[in-house]
């Protein structure tokens, strides 16, 4: 499934490496928007926030979701074929 994952973090910019790694760790990953990631993963939004969770700090925000049609927006188109080849394997949960 794809998971939109969509952040504000209130710490120094450069200190949230873990959490970023977590993210790329994941079977593919999206990242054309300052602050929001598309995940393609197996996990369940509860799970990938409980991956997540012990990198958050005092006054962070994240929104995890699932992703799927119909969205709309303007984006490079290679984020668009990213979308496509994995909104394949995409599932409602």
């Amino acid at each position: 499934m794809i998971l939109l994952v969509t952040y504000e973090l209130k710490g120094a910019p450069g200190t949230y490496g873990d959490l970023i790694e977590v993210l790329k760790s994941k079977d593919s990953w999206w990242h054309y928007l300052a602050r929001t990631w598309l995940v393609a993963t197996d996990e369940t939004p509860k799970e990938l926030f409980a991956e997540l969770k012990p990198f958050l700090r005092s006054g962070d925000h994240i929104l995890i979701s699932g992703f799927s049609a119909p969205y709309q927006g303007w984006l490079p188109q290679k984020a668009w074929k990213w979308i496509h080849d994995h909104e394949d394997s995409a599932t409602n949960f």
